[in-house]
């Protein structure tokens, strides 16, 4: 695995998204989840990334009993601010004495003493972000957290955010199609010299081409609430996987191979952490690093998918309430 640099540490340029470990997609399988966790750090990963509200602290749980004896070979991000409230509501808290409370917890659930890179998971409307980062800096003074993120955030945000404390990394959805941080805040984050951290680099599977009928998704599957796996919108973004495929087939690599060499393609400050809760796709997944992309290889794939070629928008009218608007 080749490595990048994100602040102070060295890690792998691909990292692992362990979510859904925990949920979002399908039935969880401990056993497998077991295996990708350990062979991902044999397979050379040394970034693996988290948060409080995953599983309502499973994923946390399960990364501190799986990899707590081998703390030292991974850079560990975790993230604070998003949770679930009793009644399966999803809840924005980023005030300072909650920030303060769910790192202790997830310093228990992961077993380690200081969490290496803590995100702010969505901006609070109702506590300036000044506040919450304070929180996080006095984390950062008291040894218990070594940088600070900020996940989903839009660019006026992220320099209010880094006039408080040295932002480390900013986090949000990007692939093919998923494009918005282009915009604003990935021309920020290099003005500013933060790494940028692409979730969701495959497009939630779909650039994987290996989902074809969103019937095939589970009752309880995230992707059945967002509008481009729904109706006309899927027909409609299905026709893009054939130029993908035929591109993949010429470079001898698969379609998420594909995907990813896209993504790392775009700079060195770019370190994208796609999930998966199967060994034989973590391996797959690492491979990509070794997918090299000609100028015109790029271009074929912009023309082919960009926004205006997809349809659809990422998320539902509820949960884009959780996102900086500007991001959007």
């Amino acid at each position: 695995m080749r490595a990048r640099k994100l602040g102070p540490f060295t890690v792998s340029a691909i990292g692992l998204g362990c979510m859904g470990m925990s949920q979002s997609y399908g039935e969880v399988d401990l056993a497998e989840s077991e295996r990708v966790l350990l062979g991902a750090l044999d397979a050379g990963y040394t970034f693996f990334d988290t948060a409080a509200l995953y599983g309502f602290g499973h994923n946390e749980s399960l990364i501190g009993r799986v990899l707590g004896h081998r703390r030292k070979d991974f850079v560990l991000a975790s993230k604070c601010g998003l949770f679930k409230d009793a009644q399966g509501r999803r809840t924005v808290d980023g005030s300072p004495e909650t920030v303060r409370r769910t790192c202790e917890e997830s310093l228990k659930r992961l077993r380690t003493d200081v969490i290496d890179l803590y995100y702010l998971h969505r901006i609070d409307a109702k506590v300036p972000v000044e506040d919450s980062v304070g929180a996080l800096a006095e984390l950062v003074r008291a040894g218990k957290v070594k940088t600070i993120g900020l996940c989903e955030m839009s660019s006026s945000t992220l320099r209010r955010a880094h006039a408080v404390h040295s932002i480390t990394a900013v986090q949000s959805e990007y692939s093919l199609w998923t494009r918005n941080p282009e915009a604003k805040i990935l021309p920020l984050c290099r003005e500013l010299g933060i790494g940028f951290v692409p979730y969701c680099p495959l497009g939630r599977g779909f650039l994987t081409g290996k989902l074809r009928d969103a019937a095939q998704l589970g009752e309880q599957d995230l992707r059945r609430t967002m509008p481009r796996f729904q109706g006309d919108h899927f027909t409609k973004n299905l026709a893009l996987l054939e130029g993908l495929a035929a591109l993949a087939k010429e470079k001898g690599c698969t379609m998420a191979q594909l995907a990813l060499a896209w993504v790392l393609a775009q700079g060195e400050d770019i370190l994208p952490i796609p999930g998966t809760k199967r060994v034989k796709y973590m391996l797959e997944n690492a491979a990509a690093v070794d997918v090299s992309l000609s100028t015109a290889d790029l271009a074929k794939l912009d023309d082919l998918v960009n926004p205006t070629t997809v349809t659809g928008a990422r998320y539902d009218s509820a949960f884009a309430l959780t996102l900086d608007s500007e991001n959007e």
